[in-house]
């Protein structure tokens, strides 16, 4: 099956309805410097997928917590 390809703007909408607030421009930041999602080129745009923007939000997700103590000098 093709997978459903997202504009830059699309795909910061798509973190951001899931709780994980994040910007056309910090993605387009992100493309520019390293550590951001996979992304392709088509043409002159970027496009994400789905399962890439997910797996890349999953790898920025800190392991769940019961205090801000845990984690003191990490």
């Amino acid at each position: 099956m093709t997978p459903e390809y997202l504009t830059r703007p699309e795909a910061a909408a798509y973190l951001t309805a899931r709780g994980l607030p994040i910007s056309k421009c910090t993605l387009q930041k992100y493309a520019t410097i390293g550590g951001g999602p996979l992304y392709r080129r088509f043409g002159t745009r970027a496009l994400y997928t789905a399962t890439d923007l997910d797996t890349w939000a999953e790898s920025k997700l800190s392991a769940p917590r019961t205090s801000t103590s845990e984690c003191q000098g990490v």
